[in-house]
């Protein structure tokens, strides 16, 4: 006799982040089951998921009483609308990241969410990668001594522009939206909240409609944290450098699990979440440099969506409070602006 899930969940889109990121990592997740998928493309979702209900719009999804939760991964334009109205139909919502178009939006989300009385939650599932996991515990350990400067890269190599919104002119488009909210939250969760940003977001291929590079630094009294991204960047190996008074962390290579997602391999099986490129962390002993390997933690965005499952069924705290979602929206804008301003401009 199978036992019924603790949790139903509508996956609203079926395109490459619902695909590849959402529907397996929830399918893998004790507790929730995918129960419908809200596409335009049935056969494509029967491909992966053959037993789950596939509809045509949101709305026949919300009207139904078995979801308990919606996974919103639509265009950016349609979160704050969809998750709305998951709210006025009793719904707990997950949004992939970012949150919204703007920080208004996103509290127009935040709001409905709280006189709903539901969760929301955005999909900021970096917070579980090896490498920023591993950065932690060496922060935690002291291993580093007072960070002074953390630079986060996420760089890319696509030369040629692709016909697809992201990189399309228009509210929500760019590498800045797209690739900036997780490295501003991972320095938020390391550092907490900087005194001012300055910014350099651009376009740099022949083109091309939206920003496809960004070098944004967050000023602290004594760090400096730079947070860059680039989408002509042919050596694109280097994913974070931090330097303290003890000694450096170099980490090359991204973190494996969006890799092992796109190859089909299911979250949790063998394997999953070890980085196999070790970073090296080095320190200087009698003036002589001494490089010690460094292990990378073994992790899984599963347990975003197991936060998510405690959150709902027993009141635990969001994996991702929405306070915290919400600066990543505001420091968002604010380095725009200062980009836009090319000027350092103040965090209130």
């Amino acid at each position: 006799m199978t036992t019924a899930p603790d949790l139903n969940v509508a996956l609203i889109g079926y395109g490459y982040v619902g695909k590849t990121f959402h529907a397996p990592l929830i399918a893998a997740t004790p507790g929730f089951a995918l129960h419908t998928v809200v596409s335009s493309d049935p056969a494509k979702v029967a491909a992966d998921f053959p037993d789950t209900r596939v509809v045509a719009d949101l709305d026949q999804a919300l009207a139904d009483p078995a979801i308990d939760l919606v996974v919103i991964a639509t265009p950016n334009a349609l979160h704050a609308p969809q998750a709305i109205a998951a709210f006025a139909a009793g719904k707990h919502v997950v949004v992939d990241k970012p949150f919204a178009l703007d920080a208004a939006q996103a509290r127009t989300m935040a709001d409905a969410a709280q006189a709903a009385g539901k969760l929301l939650a955005v999909f900021h599932n970096r917070r579980w990668d090896s490498d920023f996991q591993t950065l932690q515990r060496l922060i935690a350990d002291g291993a580093l001594g007072q960070v002074t400067q953390y630079e986060s890269h996420f760089d890319r190599f696509r030369p040629q522009v692709r016909d697809r919104w992201r990189e399309r002119a228009g509210p929500g488009s760019g590498a800045w939206m797209d690739l900036g909210p997780h490295l501003l939250d991972q320095a938020l969760v390391l550092f907490g909240e900087p005194l001012a940003i300055a910014a350099d977001i651009g376009t740099q291929r022949e083109g091309g409609q939206a920003d496809d590079y960004f070098h944004v630094t967050l000023r602290y009294p004594v760090l400096r944290v730079i947070l860059h991204g680039s989408l002509l960047t042919a050596a694109s190996d280097l994913r974070m450098a931090v330097h303290g008074t003890k000694g450096s962390y170099v980490k090359h290579g991204l973190d494996p699990q969006e890799a092992q997602l796109k190859a089909g391999m299911v979250p949790g099986a063998s394997g999953w979440g070890r980085d196999s490129r070790h970073g090296v962390l080095t320190t200087v002993e009698n003036d002589v440099q001494v490089h010690t390997d460094v292990r990378p933690e073994v992790t899984g965005y599963r347990q975003f969506y197991a936060g998510v499952r405690e959150a709902i069924l027993h009141g635990a705290p969001s994996p991702v409070p929405v306070e915290e979602a919400l600066r990543v929206m505001e420091l968002l804008e604010l380095a725009q602006r200062a980009s836009d301003e090319r000027r350092e401009l103040a965090v209130d």
